[in-house]
């Protein structure tokens, strides 16, 4: 089964993303990225798939993972329940350790740590139980504490002796033959067009489906019908803008793709909870905390 491919919204005044989800969740699901992930389960047990490595998971389950390579953790919860916060992930731009690497030679340090994570990594429960703490740390850290927790964590696992190779050395993950899926395009075309009128009709003409047929293999992809996948991209790229710009916000609507104010207003306050303008402003509070905590 080829995986599906997984848009990693990093926002523009970050490198890498760090987040934590529960279970279910629209991301559990075989899947790739062109992104390093780092990943710690916190709850529940399973069996989670790395390349063709099948094995069993529970609370301390760490693993890093090179771009491309497809994975998936499946937890054992009987139906109709959920788990609040699963597990803590980490992904970060195959370019950004390539530009650290070029810039930084102490970096080299971390090289056979990457290399090795084209297969999947899995580290021993001490190495987990260290970095624990520097991930949660992760989901709150803003500014250049970020990058100094993400080197600490690499160092941690660098440095760990007993990480075991998960995939075979005869598995090749060939991102060329994911992306020939074509739910994969699709997606692919909607995080590069994520400003322009994107209808479900015209997707599946691009794609040589009916509109119900692309409507049911959608869903079965991501988990989510279109028009609540491509809100969902568009929220979050809204909130970039918020954070990082002074647009105003019908001048930050038009540039995600919604062409009615009201219509942004009403997803923004479904996905985040509050209006734009107060999402905007809690931002700066918080920043201005930030920097006002911070030593001279």
């Amino acid at each position: 089964m080829q995986p599906d491919l997984e848009i990693v919204e990093v926002r523009g005044d970050e490198s890498f993303t760090a987040w934590a989800h529960g279970y279910p969740y629209r991301t559990v699901r075989w899947h790739f990225h062109p992104e390093y992930e780092i990943q710690l389960i916190v709850e529940t047990r399973g069996v989670y798939f790395v390349g063709d490595h099948v094995g069993h998971f529970e609370p301390g389950n760490l693993v890093l993972m090179g771009p491309d390579l497809p994975h998936n953790w499946i937890s054992d919860v009987p139906a109709g329940q959920s788990v609040e916060r699963r597990g803590i992930v980490i992904q970060f731009p195959a370019g950004l350790a390539k530009n650290m690497a070029a810039t930084f030679p102490e970096f080299e340090r971390i090289a056979p740590l990457l290399a090795e994570s084209g297969s999947g990594l899995l580290f021993p429960a001490e190495t987990a139980a260290a970095a624990k703490p520097l991930m949660e740390s992760l989901l709150e850290a803003r500014g250049l504490r970020r990058v100094i927790l993400l080197l600490s964590l690499l160092e941690l696992l660098a440095d760990s002796q007993d990480r075991q190779r998960l995939a075979s050395p005869a598995f090749k993950p060939d991102p060329k033959a994911f992306m020939s899926h074509a739910i994969n395009n699709v997606l692919a075309h909607i995080a590069a067009n994520l400003g322009d009128d994107l209808r479900e009709p015209m997707l599946a003409e691009l794609v040589g489906q009916s509109p119900s047929a692309f409507s049911r293999a959608f869903r079965k992809h991501t988990g989510q019908s279109f028009v609540r996948y491509v809100n969902r991209l568009r929220i979050s790229r809204a909130c970039e803008l918020l954070t990082s710009s002074e647009k105003p916000v019908l001048d930050v609507c038009m540039d995600v793709g919604f062409n009615n104010v009201s219509n942004f207003n009403r997803q923004f306050l479904l996905h985040k909870r509050m209006p734009p303008t107060k999402f905007r402003n809690f931002h700066r509070m918080q920043a201005a905390a930030s920097r006002a905590a911070s030593p001279p």
